[in-house]
């Protein structure tokens, strides 16, 4: 008797993209692993099964009818962006496979990184000719990958649409007084994204650095920010909730 294929659970970005634009973000439901990482896993850096791992990036690509093998990080928290399928880009980082987002102009190309916590950023522009994903943790804010990605669009920001996925939520991730200070020093309108809970802690909203960030870039369009990894464990992997866990996926492709 065979054994019924899982259902990977997933959402799709609600924005206004072309036709020939696809996105998604993978659940952490309906996949092969089991134990903390259950069970739909796609991060073979993680303490998972490999085999489950390949049997859930394998589902991944069946399921979506993807048009190519996702193009996998070595996510550092850097500032890098790299072409997908080419290894170049820009910021920095070391090696090709090492970087915190890709984008693409090419069809057939499919842009992901993974996430359990951090935040995923896919943006397009608005006559789907590029498509980028980026992996978006505090650091990476701070050294800003977002501005390096929306610069290897080479499109007027006003023209990106830019969706803002699965994150810590701002009632949840406390940060200390080093993170504040980074943050306002760069750009002072970033204080707007800190709420203070005791005179060494703050609460800090990703969505909020990143909107402050593309508004200063000339992003109109930015939608998403309205859920949270950690509060939603049914649904999403959450580092800093269970420490051992597996990873989502935001991919974006042309076709």
């Amino acid at each position: 008797m065979a054994i019924e294929q899982p259902t990977p659970g997933f959402i799709r970005p609600r924005w206004p993209a072309p036709a020939n634009v696809h996105a998604l973000v993978t659940l952490r439901t309906g996949g092969y692993s089991s134990g903390p990482h259950a069970s739909f896993n796609l991060a073979a850096h993680t303490e998972d099964d490999p085999e489950a791992v390949r049997k859930n990036r394998e589902l991944l690509r069946v399921y979506f009818n993807l048009p190519s093998e996702p193009v996998w990080l070595q996510q550092v928290h850097s500032n890098r962006i790299i072409e997908a399928g080419t290894g170049t880009g820009t910021g920095t980082g070391a090696g090709d496979a090492e970087a915190d987002g890709s984008w693409t102009g090419a069809v057939g190309h499919v842009c992901a990184v993974m996430t359990a916590d951090c935040l995923p950023v896919l943006i397009c522009n608005q006559n789907g000719s590029r498509v980028a994903a980026v992996h978006a943790g505090w650091r990476g804010l701070l050294a800003g990958v977002i501005t390096n990605a929306v610069r290897m669009l080479e499109s007027d920001p006003a023209e990106l649409l830019v969706w803002l996925g699965p994150a810590i939520g701002p009632q949840v991730f406390e940060v200390g007084a080093e993170v504040l200070q980074s943050f306002t020093e760069s750009n002072s309108e970033n204080v707007s994204a800190f709420k203070q809970t005791d005179d060494r802690h703050w609460l800090c909203d990703l969505y909020q650095l990143a909107r402050v960030e593309l508004s200063r870039l000339g992003v109109i369009s930015v939608l998403g920010g309205d859920e949270c990894t950690y509060t939603d464990e049914r649904r999403f992997y959450s580092y800093r909730r269970d420490l051992i866990t597996g990873r989502m996926a935001s991919i974006i492709w042309l076709e």
